[in-house]
């Protein structure tokens, strides 16, 4: 009996198909995740009944066999029945490629989904190298030095306002012209969750991602530094460590307060900043303070780091919040009311990460059961964020507070003074504190002048009959604790 032999298609019919498949899968998945993970997929050949197509990474062809190869198969079938397999190879040549040289694969998380949940990862590390394939024949990986990047973390995602506006500018400087002069080294500082990690991975996609001219990029933490550092000691390779590190275009290190008290890491950090700097390559460094706050770095290191430019990022204001909840909220493409960003705005005000994280689970919320996002479920999927930023007054504050209103000194608070003037709004204080704070009696009696906590306990007996005779006195108070609370 004959063979029928499977029917082989011409290249040009071949491209048109690929063109078609690639518009359905855009469709498919959204332009953002499209553009991310599977832009960069180039049609490579046709061997019988098998489709090969390439990416530029090991992590991007792991990461898309894991999760679009089911589909990538079924839509070239439905194309083209003849073909059975779908072969995702690492190939060059591509329109975009990463020379960053990265250490394990970074698994996204998508605004939409469960953040705790991840997708499948390769079997092994992922390791570029600091020159791109198509300029280098050693395109070896050379090390495992640096960290991986955020794909969500661009220039484009970061909303800008006021108190990060300089830090912003100083970061696209830098991003289109590396080593410019007054600008290397580049450091941002500024508390948690206000964005300096964002901006740290925006450079290092602006870099990289360049078509002419593209920039070899290491990028680590501090921590990641120092454990890199004591493996080169442990392995005898400290040269080849130096090497790999001075051998980059740019270095980026992040969270630099944890060299704090190591001075053996601090001292190569030293020598590779020197190093690189008098070699034209440029330095970017991120902590939590600034180089002259960083108490226990060598002194000549924060000389260094701070002869170039300092950018901090200040704490949001409510109208940077609010802009950066409708980027996430449009984003994600779910309608979030107007009425309930102003509220997570105003309730969660330190911590940007948290304010994104809260309007995650909103979203995943509105997804997974299908109810529109409105300020009562907001308080039932979020009680639990919600409750630990209410308000947290303290008995420093109280007493400040009081002895304002009152018009008396605040070391009346803690004094021996028993005149009515002074004892009486020290009373309210106490009162207040009883009821405004969690501290034991015993605690808010040491915050009075090392008073007893028996003096507490009359305090609080006192205002409350009084508060229930006179409405005046009443009123005061009650005034009082809502400026306390706000």
């Amino acid at each position: 009996m004959a063979t029928t032999e499977p029917e082989i298609v011409e290249m040009p019919d071949l491209a048109g198909q690929w063109t078609r498949i690639k518009g359905r899968l855009q469709a498919d998945v959204g332009e953002v995740e499209y553009r991310t993970w599977l832009r960069q997929i180039t049609l490579a050949d046709l061997d019988g009944d098998e489709i090969t197509v390439t990416l530029p990474t090991r992590f991007l062809r792991d990461w898309v066999s894991s999760r679009y190869g089911d589909r990538l198969r079924a839509m070239w079938q439905s194309e083209n029945p003849s073909i059975r397999r779908v072969d995702i190879r690492v190939g060059a040549g591509l329109p975009r490629q990463t020379p960053l040289m990265t250490e394990t694969p970074f698994v996204p998380s998508h605004p939409v989904e469960d953040l705790r949940r991840e997708p499948p990862v390769p079997a092994r590390p992922v390791v570029g190298v600091a020159t791109p394939a198509w300029q280098d024949d050693r395109s070896e990986p050379r090390s495992d030095l640096a960290a991986p990047l955020d794909a969500r973390f661009t220039f484009e995602g970061f909303v800008v306002g006021k108190p990060n506006e300089f830090a912003y500018a100083c970061a696209r400087r830098v991003a289109e012209r590396p080593s410019s002069p007054g600008f290397n080294p580049l450091f941002l500082y500024g508390g948690v969750g206000l964005g300096k990690t964002h901006l740290m991975h925006s450079i290092a996609w602006e870099l990289t991602d360049r078509t002419n001219n593209p920039v070899s990029v290491a990028y680590m933490s501090a921590e990641k530094f120092m454990y890199r550092f004591i493996a080169a000691i442990r392995s005898q390779s400290t040269m080849e460590f130096k090497e790999n590190l001075r051998s980059v275009d740019v270095l980026m290190i992040d969270d630099l307060q944890f060299l704090i008290g190591k001075d053996n890491t601090q001292e190569e950090f030293f020598h590779t900043f020197n190093y690189l700097v008098e070699q034209g390559k440029q330095i970017v460094v991120s902590a939590d303070k600034s180089p002259s706050d960083l108490n226990g770095l060598e002194q000549r290191l924060r000389t260094r780091l701070g002869c170039g430019m300092v950018a901090d990022l200040h704490s949001t204001t409510y109208e940077l919040r609010i802009s950066i909840l409708e980027a996430k909220a449009a984003r994600a493409g779910v309608d979030v009311p107007a009425k309930v960003l102003e509220f997570l705005a105003h309730k969660i005000t330190s911590n940007v990460r948290e304010l994104e994280g809260a309007l995650n689970r909103l979203v995943a919320h509105a997804n997974l059961f299908g109810r529109p996002v409105t300020l009562e479920t907001t308080h039932e999927v979020l009680h639990d964020i919600l409750k630990a930023h209410d308000r947290r007054v303290t008995i420093e504050e109280i007493q400040k507070k009081v002895a304002e209103h009152y018009s008396i000194r605040l070391t009346d608070m803690s004094s021996a003074r028993r005149a009515r003037a002074v004892a009486r709004p020290r009373q309210v204080a106490m009162y207040l504190a009883k009821q405004l704070t969690s501290r034991s009696l015993p605690e808010i009696g040491r915050k009075f002048g090392n008073r007893d906590h028996t003096t507490v306990m009359h305090a609080v007996s006192r205002v409350t009959e009084l508060m229930e005779r006179d409405g005046t006195f009443a009123e005061d108070v009650e005034l009082l604790r809502r400026l306390m609370e706000s």
